[in-house]
């Protein structure tokens, strides 16, 4: 329907406003008796040099409505149309609009957890994100291929190296990273230790290097095994040893820009001044070696973004931490003349009587302990409603949707049992909606008429919510924010259980009509939290 007015618009307003300049004007009102869509003439009034009432009043004078539009008035400047509610209706019961569909592939990296130590729950939601934005992409028509960064050349790595053992399980890297993270800070000499095993690394010392691969094998089969267990899974495990020679011939290249000098302390420094980082640090440089002129990330990082860069468009999510930091290899790129990355921020997960979690100072609360204990809820609570419902289905649905309804520019507060709740805004309460949609029609015995008559608010009101799906999947495409699809989903599932209360179907006069409503919510309500990575459960 929305699209249907914004043509009618466009044509009418040629020569003034371009389609898309129509398309981002047209709003929903936020009252039903205004309308069911509005169009602001403000911006009009500049071009046009009248009031923006006169202008309102004079193009609904000229607009010829389709069918489709059963009426329009001029309103203290906006143009509000009324759909004609008997065509919305046989509109969305016989399918809802299809999105506009993209070509071309998008390599996206996300997650990349440092292989020192099991996931916390503040790491999930990097990939929480990373995988939903991944399905937006491909229900719009992209083809993706998810990168996962292996940081095996890192200071964390040698200290474990410290102590390894090759019988270690992959649960004891944490507590055994603790340690000797302690102890380091404590001890020259062993931070000295680490610093000759990193430098042993990239001079390609064999017994170095296969200690670091087998403390990393260990640790990526770890991760890998938990985040598969949440249903994400990549395409290509990317290691950073393999652009220690690339960022060697990196450091020469920024070398010729004239702009890299040695500081105090022996280390290769990029001058980063008059680039606008200045508010943001005391002295904008950016380190690029150790005073022994061994390579830091950031050289690979530089190597491996230019090498995934050559693959087309590229996504990239990070938290918010490391916003300042991809803004120096931005413009470091620039000297290079190189492209960077898209980049999706993220900002911290707190919980509840917890805080900010930190692998380095061992105040966390693994993914894997928590996904156990967001079980163990569900099925308790399955139990006392004497369902069948699937309690890791469950669980998970919890977790993934209390990540992914809040922009990702926003903290969580993760609390345990607000997001088990199987009411209000969680993820139980969404999958209690698709099943309680899955109940009523497995109960159909046959069809029968769709007969559409006077329709009730609760009846419109889903009708219009199931309509504007295309909408929300292009407006989350647009921004990566799988928020909005996610949102849309809990008003989606409140509007289908106002109008279970007050609209019967099974036996109801207006059965036929219902049953097509209740079939079409179901498809779009399994649709959407599968873009946010949710399975839906047929019993709960």
């Amino acid at each position: 329907m929305k699209e249907i007015i914004i043509d009618l618009l466009s044509k009418e307003l040629k020569g003034k406003l371009k389609k898309e300049e129509v398309e981002n004007l047209v709003e929903i009102p936020p009252n039903d008796e205004l309308g069911d869509y509005a169009f602001p003439c403000f911006s009009l009034a500049k071009i046009e040099k009248k009031s923006p009432l006169l202008i309102a009043e004079e193009l609904k004078e000229k607009l010829k409505l389709p069918k489709e539009v059963s009426n329009a008035n001029a309103v203290a400047g906006y143009v509000n149309f009324f759909v004609d509610k008997k065509i919305l209706a046989e509109g969305v019961l016989s399918g809802v609009g299809k999105v506009k569909k993209r070509k071309g592939r998008i390599l996206l990296e996300h997650t990349s957890i440092n292989p020192n130590a099991s996931p916390h729950v503040g790491r999930a939601r990097n990939a929480l994100i990373g995988d939903s934005i991944k399905r937006i992409l491909e229900f719009v028509g992209h083809k993706v291929e998810t990168h996962y960064y292996v940081n095996d050349v890192s200071k964390q790595i040698a200290m474990l190296a410290l102590v390894f053992k090759p019988k270690d399980k992959f649960g004891d890297l944490l507590k055994n990273y603790m340690e000797v993270s302690k102890k380091v800070k404590e001890n020259p000499k062993l931070e000295k230790d680490v610093f000759d095993l990193l430098n042993k690394f990239e001079n390609g010392d064999k017994k170095t290097v296969a200690l670091f691969g087998m403390i990393v094998k260990k640790a990526i089969d770890g991760q890998k095994k938990i985040l598969s267990s949440i249903e994400i899974n990549f395409d290509s495990f990317d290691y950073e040893s393999a652009y220690i020679n690339e960022g060697k011939k990196i450091v020469k290249d920024l070398q010729k820009t004239g702009k890299v000098f040695e500081d105090e302390n022996g280390r290769l420094v990029l001058d980063q001044k008059g680039v606008g980082l200045e508010k943001k640090m005391k002295c904008p440089v950016l380190v690029l070696t150790r005073g022994d002129k061994t390579g830091l990330y950031v050289l690979r990082d530089l190597a491996y973004t230019i090498d995934k860069m050559k693959e087309g468009r590229n996504v990239v999510v990070l938290g918010e931490d490391q916003k300042l930091y991809f803004e120096q290899l931005r413009e470091a790129l620039k000297l290079l003349k190189k492209k960077a990355p898209e980049v999706v921020h993220y900002s911290f997960v707190l919980l509840k009587n917890v805080g900010k979690m930190s692998t380095r100072k061992g105040d966390v609360v693994l993914l894997e302990d928590f996904l156990k204990e967001l079980i163990n809820k569900a099925k308790k609570e399955v139990k006392k409603r004497g369902t069948k419902g699937d309690a890791n289905k469950i669980a998970i649905a919890a977790l993934k949707y209390s990540m992914l309804k809040v922009g990702a520019n926003q903290t969580i507060t993760f609390d345990l049992n607000e997001a088990m709740s199987f009411e209000g805004d969680t993820g139980p309460y969404l999958l209690y909606s698709y099943a309680r949609a899955s109940s009523i029609l497995k109960k159909v015995k046959s069809k029968k008429k769709v007969k559409i008559v006077d329709l009730k608010k609760q009846e419109i009101a889903l009708l219009k919510k199931i309509g504007i799906f295309p909408e929300i999947v292009e407006k989350a495409y647009e921004g990566f924010a799988p928020n909005l699809i996610a949102n849309y989903c809990y008003e989606l599932a409140s509007l289908f259980n106002e109008f279970y209360h007050e609209c019967p179907v099974l036996g109801s006069d207006e059965e036929g009509f219902r049953l097509g409503l209740v079939g079409v919510f179901r498809g779009v309500m399994k649709k959407s939290l599968d873009l946010l990575g949710i399975d839906v459960v047929e019993e709960m």
